[in-house]
């Protein structure tokens, strides 16, 4: 269902990137300084261990090209520059890779608002640089590409932060989670797996502990989170897939029948271009209808689904989908032969 857009780091990769920040951490405190740091400052008050120094000083010279020289008279390591400031030099992107990584950033940000502001700006002010060389305009990427949410729920930015941590780094969450349904909030410990952005809106698929099995919580109805020390439960990714890509919609659990929808001829065209479900079947009839069959387990969004449509569809099987998709179009229509809600005796005509 959301496969492709659950986030999962390797520990490799993650290693990879805090050794990328540390030499940076290294550098930054380096340029533009006129007096050096010595050895014994950079490992007591700076937290760098001995060797990784080491390591990192011969990468800055030999890798780097950065001019680092050991000045006793200054107090220890600094740019042999005039002003002390030495750039490194920055990722070689052609312009096509640089605009892509703009694009998407905006597109984070569109997603997620505010987000990771404070941690991409000092690469956005980078990105920019080097577009300017190569006279592009990062400006052009925002007006350009017009992202539209229409039913985005707003969530707490410091429990999503929370969450994908414990989903990255791999550690459990006690949650004060609401249930919309129950209308109530329960205390939840979880083991994280992966997040999910479905329909303009976040979801964590998580082991519950309390339940004894795989959920999927929605983000926004997260009141509280607490980090815990204790390592996340690992899932494999085929149980996830089975718990939550085989039925309909944004609910886990294996398929329990196969909705058989019949659209008419005019929103055909429409609907035999979509992918609904990847296990969906669909065919043309010879009046140039549209017969798509959908597995299921929940028909709670599924019914949303086929309602939005109107007229256009019709239940064919099974036969308890079809009665509830019909007695929700009896109790709409009820909805307008008892007059408007304001009492002016007007009387909806037509139905």
């Amino acid at each position: 269902m959301y496969n492709n857009h659950s986030w999962q780091l390797s520990s490799r990769f993650r290693n990879v990137l805090s050794k990328l920040d540390e030499l940076y951490r290294l550098h930054r405190l380096l340029d533009g300084r006129r007096t050096g740091l010595s050895r014994a400052s950079l490992i007591v008050e700076h937290d760098f261990a001995r060797s990784t120094l080491t390591r990192f000083i011969a990468e800055l010279r030999d890798k780097l090209g950065a001019p680092l020289i050991h000045d006793k008279e200054r107090g220890g390591y600094r740019y042999d520059t005039t002003n002390g400031h030495h750039p490194l030099p920055g990722l070689w992107f052609s312009g096509q890779e640089l605009l892509a990584l703009v694009t998407l950033k905006h597109l984070l940000a569109n997603l997620e608002p505010g987000l990771l502001d404070d941690h991409l700006r000092p690469l956005q002010a980078r990105i920019d640089q080097l577009l300017a060389t190569r006279h592009l305009d990062a400006g052009q990427v925002v007006q350009r590409i017009r992202l539209l949410s229409m039913a985005s729920r707003h969530k707490h930015p410091r429990h999503f932060q929370a969450v994908a941590h414990a989903v990255l780094q791999r550690h459990r969450l006690r949650i004060d989670y609401y249930n919309r349904e129950l209308d109530e909030i329960s205390t939840r410990i979880i083991s994280p797996q992966r997040l999910a952005h479905y329909r303009d809106n976040w979801y964590l698929d998580a082991w519950c502990h309390k339940k004894k099995g795989v959920r999927s919580f929605a983000v926004e109805c997260i009141r509280a989170v607490e980090p815990l020390a204790k390592p996340a439960k690992g899932i494999s990714e085929a149980q996830l897939d089975r718990e939550f890509a085989t039925s309909y919609g944004i609910f886990a659990g294996q398929p329990l029948a196969t909705a058989v929808l019949r659209f008419t001829p005019k929103r055909a065209r429409w609907v035999a271009a979509e992918t609904w479900h990847p296990q969906q079947q669909g065919r043309w009839l010879e009046d140039h209808s549209y017969e798509l069959s959908i597995p299921y387990s929940d028909d709670r969004e599924l019914l949303m689904d086929i309602l939005k449509y109107g007229p256009d569809v019709e239940v064919v099987a099974p036969e308890a989908l079809r009665e509830a998709v019909k007695s929700l179009h009896e109790f709409a229509a009820s909805q307008y032969r008892r007059g408007d809600p304001a009492g002016s005796g007007f009387e909806a005509g037509g139905g």
